[in-house]
């Protein structure tokens, strides 16, 4: 009998702590600042006015036998 009351026992305490465990991770992630949203790289705006700067069809393209 004190075997068994042994296992019921070890099992209780391992499931206590794994639910403490889980309880203070989620407690620990919730306490960390959220992080701020900020670019590493940002680009010009395109013109909005005159030419379209974008390369018309088949530009960009080699003739047939010549190599790039």
């Amino acid at each position: 009998m004190s075997r068994l009351f042994a296992a019921l026992l070890t099992c209780v305490a391992a499931a206590a702590l794994a639910t403490g465990a889980a309880f203070g991770i989620v407690a620990a992630l919730d306490a960390t600042p959220e992080q701020q949203n900020v670019p590493l790289v940002t680009f010009p705006d395109p013109p909005t006015h005159g030419p379209s700067s974008t390369p018309g069809p088949g530009a960009g393209q080699f003739a047939p036998g010549q190599a790039g």
